[in-house]
């Protein structure tokens, strides 16, 4: 059987992550272009059209931009837990920003992402979900989580895997250059691990967009 490959992010590009803290729940995202005005320690600030945009920054926040990933080797060889935002992103550039409604009316960033060019603001389909959990099980074009959906509620999903997802994780990037640019999913992910899952539906189910590893699993099944 031929195994499904993933599409990783190329070498240019890195992919700054702040420490994470897992989130077990199920929110829907939004997604707008614009360029950045403002920088401040936990907010960045997007005019889109002649409107300004500004969104909250947390730990969860995903940062992919050209040399981020060499600016957070550094920073980890320096001691410290990651660049700061105004290092990998400056004011006057292009971004699309992944977002979710926070408490108060507030925008909260789940992802920031450098482009070419902002061109024409773009609104994420109302059905792309982000989900996040414990990997139950892992295969070449399958992948099924289970996690608690608040209030006493557990949730199990499982979604396909095919090659346009996006796997970010560590140690994924060398290993996946090592094989030519791309590596399995079972390669990078396995049973055990806290992931987040960006997904929309299609084919008669959930298709995942993006499977970010945000803590390895201690205890591995027996083989």
């Amino acid at each position: 059987m031929r195994r499904t490959l993933l599409a990783l992010v190329a070498a240019a590009i890195g992919i700054v992550t702040w420490p994470t803290v897992p989130v077990l729940a199920q929110q829907n995202t939004n997604r707008t272009r614009g360029t950045v005005s403002a920088l401040g320690a936990d907010s960045i600030t997007v005019k889109v059209r002649d409107q300004e945009m500004k969104f909250s920054v947390t730990p969860r926040t995903v940062v992919e931009a050209k040399g981020a990933g060499t600016k957070e080797r550094q920073a980890q060889a320096a001691g410290k837990p990651g660049p700061k935002l105004s290092e990998v992103v400056k004011t006057g550039e292009p971004v699309e920003v992944s977002y979710v409604d926070a408490a108060g009316g507030a925008l909260r960033a789940t992802r920031i992402r450098a482009i070419a060019s902002a061109g024409e603001p773009s609104e994420a389909k109302p059905s792309e979900m982000v989900a996040s959990g414990t990997v139950k099980s892992v295969a070449a074009n399958t992948l099924t989580i289970s996690g608690s959906a608040g209030g006493g509620a557990t949730f199990t999903q499982s979604f396909t895997i095919d090659p346009t997802t996006k796997v970010v994780a560590k140690g994924a990037g060398t290993a996946a250059a090592a094989k030519g640019g791309k590596l399995a999913i079972t390669e990078a992910v396995g049973a055990g691990d806290r992931v987040s899952v960006s997904y929309h539906e299609g084919g008669g189910g959930l298709q995942a967009s993006e499977v970010r590893v945000v803590m390895k699993g201690t205890v591995r099944p027996k083989t």
